[in-house]
């Protein structure tokens, strides 16, 4: 303060430089100063030879460095309120009307100068402008930063009608910004959309009332309350329908197939998908990116792409997954780009494709990392990462990293997917010879099936069932056949205990039966081939080849693609063996 103090005929230059920022362009400060350009020079070389400042080039294309943040604060502190005030005005002013570059590029060194002059309605909506530009960039942290920012000033101002479509639009953005860093299930989620739809009733706005349904939709899908998530697609359709828009009609028809997807109904959810592919326009639908995270066209490829797999179309799906990778890079969109890097490591997995699995899974989790995405993503890649890393020959050291994976998830209330991964980490403990432990699992996923109707993946369950039951019964076989050569009471041992080979055979069996039933219900025609792989392996052991025969023959023959994928090609060389 002294030393500004001694540099009294240019302090205010260094007061004006404070209130730009830390560094400033020679180009601003001419602009906004009351001084002549020859004074101005002279005050900055001062400031510069007293070390206050650092200059990097020359005028008019200098710019200034306060030496450090303190000397800037000091500057700025000993300037009246009201002048600070009357500057931060006048260099949002000039910024509006002579830099229009920099407005477009940087929204909130405006909303920041508008605010600190004390106009909160001129700040506002450069606020959630600086809020959507950094979601385009999937700077979510910084984005939240600049929406709350918005709101908080929002509720100084007094209750007006221009104060609903305000908040609206705000709330609705940091909706988008809260899933991508907070989790679809966090509470704040839940509010930001309760609080939008109550908006919306005073507004009366179909298009944000569909955005703030689809928001609260998506909360209650990913919490795998799948009933209440069905409730709110059929109003989405609805509203869409009753509007004639297109946008909304591709939205509602995708929030629908992913719904369905969960709920088993394959063959419904791939049709709502291929409708909602059919009216997508990457240039129209990239409002939804600010919304709720990720481009739409990436979305309904990577969900179908999954469907066409469990359908029994491998070839097509592998397809569908290819174009959703290809547009999110083209798109260069991170969280667009991780979403389509995790359903592509879900397909990986599904046509057991353990490498390329790992591959994806390990890109989606460094992005997830990278850009701080909420940890349900960091969770479901772990997950699959550790599946595909035991899947070739690493169990020991995967299986605890899986569970972590698992819980991570939970703890952000995503209880979606929780089957499929349980099934995971299920067959993973079977790999490593740990049947009871994958058992007990495959038990936990099934009480989560019954309680969300999470279907899609119940075959699997059963089919994994009856497999681990085969092993774990098979492995008690084994120490009893020790224990009684090793104590020679193999008749004490056999009345005891009835063989167990007989009884894990009827129970796996029936979880065979029970698989190839829900799959065939489904049309899950890849579930229903692994199914009925186990069942034929099991009857082959009892000696029923010429059944084990007709039941593989049938559903192999039902195939025309995907001939290279391991399950097609261990179905071939089973048939082979029968015949």
């Amino acid at each position: 303060m002294a030393r500004l103090d001694r540099l009294a005929p240019v302090r205010e230059i260094a007061q004006v430089g404070a209130v730009l920022g830390r560094e400033f362009s020679y180009e601003l400060i001419h602009a906004i100063s009351s001084v002549d350009e020859e004074i101005l020079q002279h005050g900055l070389r001062q400031l510069v030879e007293t070390e206050l400042v650092y200059q990097r080039g020359l005028p008019p294309q200098a710019t200034y460095l306060f030496k450090h943040a303190l000397v800037q604060d000091t500057a700025y502190q000993s300037l009246l309120k009201s002048r600070r005030q009357q500057l931060h005005q006048r260099v949002a002013r000039v910024l509006v009307e002579q830099f229009p570059q920099t407005v477009v590029a940087q929204p909130e060194l405006v909303a920041h100068h508008y605010t600190e002059a004390g106009l909160a309605t001129q700040a506002i909506p450069y606020w959630q402008q600086a809020g959507e530009r950094a979601i385009q960039r999937s700077a979510h942290v910084e984005a939240r930063a600049h929406l709350t920012r918005g709101l908080e000033l929002l509720q100084s101002l007094p209750d007006t009608p221009e104060r609903a479509p305000q908040e609206l639009t705000l709330q609705l953005t940091l909706g988008a910004t809260l899933q991508a860093t907070k989790g679809y299930t966090a509470p704040e989620v839940e509010s930001v959309y309760s609080r939008a739809r109550v908006l919306c009733r005073q507004v009366g706005e179909t298009s944000q009332l569909f955005a703030a349904l689809i928001g609260l939709r998506r909360v209650y899908y990913v919490q795998a309350k799948l009933q209440t998530a069905y409730e709110l697609d059929e109003e989405l359709l609805r509203l869409a329908h009753h509007a004639q828009d297109v946008f909304l009609l591709t939205m509602a028809h995708q929030s629908m197939g992913a719904t369905l997807f969960a709920l088993g109904e394959l063959v419904a959810a791939r049709e709502h998908f291929e409708q909602s592919m059919a009216l997508y326009d990457p240039q129209q639908h990239r409002a939804y990116i600010l919304l709720h995270g990720e481009d739409p066209g990436v979305l309904d490829l990577s969900f179908v792409s999954l469907a066409l797999m469990l359908l029994g179309y491998p070839a097509q799906a592998l397809r569908k997954s290819h174009e959703a990778l290809t547009l999110a890079q083209k798109l260069a969109h991170p969280y667009s780009i991780m979403f389509a890097l995790s359903y592509a490591s879900c397909l990986h997995q599904g046509c057991r494709e353990e490498h390329l699995a790992q591959e994806q899974a390990e890109a989606a989790l460094a992005l997830s990392t990278e850009q701080g995405f909420a940890q349900l993503w960091v969770g479901r890649q772990t997950v699959l990462r550790g599946w595909a890393l035991v899947m070739q020959g690493q169990a020991e050291a995967e299986i605890i990293p899986m569970r972590h994976g698992l819980a991570a998830r939970l703890a952000t209330g995503a209880a979606l997917w929780q089957p499929y991964h349980l099934a995971l980490l299920a067959e993973a403990y079977g790999k490593g010879g740990q049947a009871e432990e994958g058992l007990t699992v495959l038990t936990e996923a099934m009480a989560v099936v019954s309680k969300t109707e999470e279907r899609y993946y119940e075959a699997e369950l059963y089919r994994l069932r009856g497999e681990l039951t085969l092993q774990s019964k098979t492995s008690f076989e084994q120490v009893l056949d020790k224990s009684k050569m090793s104590q020679n009471k193999s008749e004490d041992i056999n009345i005891q205990h009835p063989t167990p080979s007989i009884q894990a055979e009827a129970e796996a069996e029936a979880c065979f039966l029970k698989a190839i039933e829900i799959a065939r219900h489904q049309s899950a025609k890849s579930l229903e081939l692994r199914a009925v792989m186990s069942l034929s392996r099991l009857w082959q052991r009892q000696g029923k080849k010429d059944e084990a025969r007709q039941l593989l023959a049938e559903i192999y023959g039902w195939f025309t693609e995907g001939f290279e994928t391991k399950d097609l090609q261990e179905a071939k060389a089973l048939l082979d063996k029968l015949s």
